[in-house]
């Protein structure tokens, strides 16, 4: 697989577009902002992109959302089943804030800790990671973990939101992605990449 990253929308998303290479169909991981060198790339490697994948409903992940949808019809738009809630809140998402304008986002489908979609030849793994939000989740597929904005490189997403738990977050960390390989490959929400076996001997957080 290819994984393209793009920093988009208000508070520097990383939105990462994965392609399975051997079909050329994938997927978006967190749209945060509407970004023309990604459709551009999508439409000129004619990639059909099936889903968008959203790692948890605050308004900085999911203001490119529109955009991308109306590219992309037929795409479906994947979150978590205990995100559903804050998604349809504009207030909650802080979408009036982060993007100027409110969003209620219904997802196409709901999914639960540990379901799966093909993508190609890809095996998309869905983790119930919450936290950050009630209903985060993390996306596992090959070698590479996306981790939205549950791990970072040096450390962990904020838990001062309502809804949010540190306790929560910590447990996902532990249970959910330090349980990877050492060698699995972390692409966060935010800022750089790192790996899970750098994480656990460095992260001062978790």
């Amino acid at each position: 697989m290819k994984i393209h990253r793009y920093i988009t929308g208000p508070l520097a998303v990383n939105s990462f577009l994965v392609v399975d290479e051997a079909t050329n169909k994938g997927f978006l991981i967190d749209p945060g902002g509407a970004d023309r060198k990604l459709l551009k790339f999508v439409s000129d490697n004619n990639v059909k992109v099936e889903y968008i994948v959203l790692t948890h409903g605050h308004g900085d992940h999911i203001c490119g959302l529109k955009a991308y949808q109306n590219a992309w019809p037929d795409a479906k738009v994947i979150a978590h089943e205990e995100e559903r809630q804050l998604l349809l809140d504009a207030k909650m998402n802080h979408s009036t804030v982060t993007c100027g304008y409110g969003l209620s986002i219904t997802a196409d489908r709901y999914v639960k800790d540990g379901e799966q979609i093909s993508v190609g030849e890809l095996t998309v793994n869905f983790l119930f990671t919450p936290g950050h939000t009630p209903g985060g989740m993390s996306v596992y597929v090959g070698d590479c973990v996306f981790s939205g904005d549950t791990l970072f490189a040096g450390s962990v997403g904020r838990t001062d939101f309502p809804g949010s738990s540190f306790s929560a977050l910590k447990r996902s960390i532990e249970d959910k992605l330090y349980v990877l390989p050492a060698n699995t490959r972390v692409y966060p929400g935010h800022m750089d990449y790192t790996t899970i076996g750098t994480e656990k001997e460095q992260n001062p957080f978790v």
